[in-house]
């Protein structure tokens, strides 16, 4: 009798989580993140309202390299969310479970979410 060194139940430092799960986890993630950065524009907004000098601050940190960067991953989350609950309304209706279809739907739901935030922080960051 031969010892399967396979461990009975998966963990974490052991199993590898598909890609789909991967998808899903970080569509989660961009939720929180999201919820964040929508405080953040509210700030600004009421920075807008609250008179020019405290725009100019406002507008100094949004502007500047980091708040760019920020603005990109903004982005990024705002495009990964809604790529991945584009997916979850064609998976609603019945669509997209057969085969390799769900794996395909990630890549799918990437390479969007990539084109998409490329174009906007090239149109409008740079």
């Amino acid at each position: 009798m031969s010892l399967n060194k396979v461990p009975l139940s998966p963990h974490l430092q052991v199993y590898r989580l598909p890609l789909v799960a991967l998808v899903s986890i970080s569509s989660r993630i961009c939720f929180v993140a999201n919820s964040i950065a929508y405080a953040l524009f509210i700030i600004f907004l009421i920075s807008i309202a609250s008179g020019s000098e405290i725009y100019n601050i406002s507008y100094t940190i949004f502007t500047s390299t980091i708040g760019k960067i920020l603005s990109t991953f903004w982005i990024f989350s705002l495009y990964l969310y809604m790529s991945n609950e584009i997916r979850h309304l064609f998976w609603d209706l019945g669509y997209g479970f057969s085969g390799n279809a769900p794996f395909i739907w990630s890549l799918i739901v990437l390479s969007a979410t990539a084109l998409m935030t490329v174009i906007t922080v090239l149109l409008y960051l740079l």
